[in-house]
């Protein structure tokens, strides 16, 4: 996990993920600069990620992502951007050419309705593919009043028809007024999740620290 200047977008009535970021690029080149020290290569594969989008990371801290993974043979790359750099992705698929760039986008449901008008997410697409043209990967956040066992299994159903993989989030209680909603979770935890817990193509995170980042 590294350090950006954080989400230009903070309109998503759902997140409260900024205080892991700085306006101060030094201090976060420095940061990122350690912890990509770390990386080891081991599985040629590696997800960053940032309290935003990668494009709000700092180019020093670009530079050494791309330093790092031709140093430890990395060929697979993992980034997460909101919609709204949609256009910038070839420019950084570019600057990464010799890698495989798998960019993942914070769709969180392909229902329009509850994407736009209760979680605010600035998408304003409605079609699955035109949606998914520029990314491999997404987010969806369940467990929120509204949601039903249907539209949840259609969310899935509909990611992995249009994405090469996603991740399914269980809404955590947070300083925002979206708040998880029991009957939902259970619901999925006793429905859905059994589906598909063990499909390779699917992440699920029970708690948003399952992959072992954040508190």
């Amino acid at each position: 996990m590294l350090r950006g200047s954080g989400c230009v977008y903070r309109k998503c009535t759902f997140c409260d993920y900024y205080s892991d970021s700085s306006a101060n690029l030094r201090e976060n080149d420095a940061l990122n600069r350690e912890v990509l020290s770390k990386v080891s290569g081991k599985y040629g594969d590696l997800e960053v990620i940032n309290s935003g989008s990668v494009f709000e990371l700092g180019q020093a801290t670009l530079r050494e992502i791309k330093r790092v993974c031709a140093e430890k043979g990395v060929r697979t790359l993992h980034f997460e951007a909101h919609y709204l750099y949609r256009n910038r992705i070839p420019e950084l698929r570019r600057f990464f050419e010799g890698c495989d760039v798998k960019m993942k986008l914070g769709l969180e449901t392909f229902d329009y309705e509850f994407r736009e008008n209760v979680l605010k997410k600035g998408i304003s697409e409605r079609e699955p593919a035109a949606i998914a043209a520029a990314f491999e990967e997404a987010n969806f956040l369940f467990g929120i009043a509204g949601q039903t066992t249907e539209s949840m299994q259609s969310d899935i159903e509909l990611g992995l028809r249009y994405f090469e993989r996603i991740c399914i989030n269980l809404m955590c209680r947070n300083s925002t007024a979206v708040q998880p909603d029991a009957e939902v979770i259970r619901s999925f935890t006793e429905r859905l999740y059994p589906l598909y817990r063990d499909d390779p193509r699917v992440d699920i995170l029970l708690n948003n620290t399952d992959f072992g980042v954040g508190d």
